[in-house]
């Protein structure tokens, strides 16, 4: 079940899954196709979606356990949620798949989400089901990455991330930002989840095409990459030139007048400015670039760096989503709470398309392996 399958990401998500039954043995290994069913709230626009691509639907609240359960039932194997904010969609769908042992998958990148999701693993383990959530672009190649540079430095206690792409947020980007205005950033340190405020830390880095200034992010990889590893000390970067370094550090001080009820609602409606998601030609141009850097504070003071180069950040996640559902749907993951690499190991970010391997100690430019980034 594709839950939110009319949203942006949703929709390109279904359109994958019809996509990869048509052509289900294409060097991924698949012998089978997967029945979807797609889902969400809207009938209006999950009625439109059901007629073009189709596929049955099911309309259901979150708001009402027993028509989760019913929703699920004994044919949904797995559930698939794509729809933001997760703050307000992921728990009522973990409760439910917990009642009804059915796994659970999502494309989360909110820090608060996977903590909750991750404080249901024991349930999840006495019932028999997975929960994986944070199937998407950062956290699947972020996680990898961390899960590599871990098995280059395995006594590594410190552990920073980054990500370089300027790749304007959809509608529900836009929305979950919103809805975790008053959050500020946060970090992993000496093995706790600590609230910082926004811009916590800014340093030069090359990500792989040139240094540029960064700052610290509150990112769902802070979490994925301290239970995937467990390396205490976790940091998440993502490019931020001055201005943009200017504009996070002023929430530590606007943070409680955008968290107020009647400013939330504001910029929720405007929101709906921001258009749908990415053209289809722009998501086939773009790239992403990720560094990290794993330290061990030792006498020797080890450090080892790694580079990954992936194609746009939407083409990744509805790969890494789809690609982790079939693996979910395959018996490929134990029970109870899992992160994408814990789950699949680092190398798991190699089998999605356009991603060539790790670049360690060395950058996209400088390395001799032709990259092949989809255009």
């Amino acid at each position: 079940m594709v839950y939110g399958s009319y949203g942006f990401v949703g929709n390109l998500v279904a359109q994958e899954v019809l996509d990869r039954n048509h052509n289900h043995n294409r060097g991924r290994g698949r012998d089978r196709e997967i029945d979807m069913v797609l889902a969400g709230r809207d009938r209006e626009q999950l009625t439109a979606q059901v007629d073009e691509l189709g596929v049955p639907g099911r309309v259901f609240h979150l708001g009402d356990p027993d028509l989760i359960d019913e929703a699920l039932t004994d044919d949904v194997d797995c559930v698939l949620n794509c729809a933001g904010p997760f703050s307000n969609t992921a728990a009522p769908l973990v409760e439910g798949c917990i009642r009804t042992g059915t796994d659970y998958v999502d494309i989360t990148g909110e820090i608060p989400v996977i903590e909750g999701i991750g404080e249901r693993d024991s349930d999840a383990t006495d019932a028999g089901v997975t929960l994986l959530p944070a199937a998407a672009f950062s956290a699947v190649a972020m996680d990898c990455l961390a899960a590599h540079l871990s098995d280059r430095l395995p006594n590594a206690d410190s552990l920073e991330l980054g990500v370089d792409s300027l790749r304007p947020p959809s509608i529900g980007t836009v929305r979950t930002v919103i809805e975790g205005i008053e959050d500020g950033g946060a970090v992993y340190r000496d093995g706790r989840l600590e609230y910082v405020p926004a811009a916590w830390r800014t340093r030069e880095i090359d990500f792989g095409r040139g240094t540029r200034s960064a700052a610290t992010m509150p990112m769902g990889d802070v979490s994925t990459a301290h239970y995937t590893t467990g390396i205490p000390n976790v940091s998440v970067y993502a490019i931020a030139p001055p201005p943009a370094r200017l504009a996070l550090k002023s929430h530590r001080y606007l943070a409680p007048l955008l968290g107020s009820t009647p400013v939330q609602k504001g910029l929720k409606r405007l929101s709906g400015l921001v258009r749908e998601g990415p053209a289809s030609w722009s998501r086939k141009r773009g790239s992403a670039y990720l560094w990290g850097e794993a330290r061990a504070d030792g006498s020797n003071g080890e450090r080892v760096v790694s580079r990954l180069l992936t194609p746009d950040v939407y083409v990744v996640t509805v790969d890494a989503a789809v690609a982790t559902a079939e693996r979910v749907l395959d018996g490929d993951t134990e029970d109870g709470f899992q992160t994408p690499a814990g789950a699949f190991g680092p190398e798991f970010v190699l089998d999605l398309k356009g991603v060539e391997g790790f670049f360690d100690e060395s950058t996209p430019d400088s390395d001799s392996r032709t990259v092949d980034v989809p255009s």
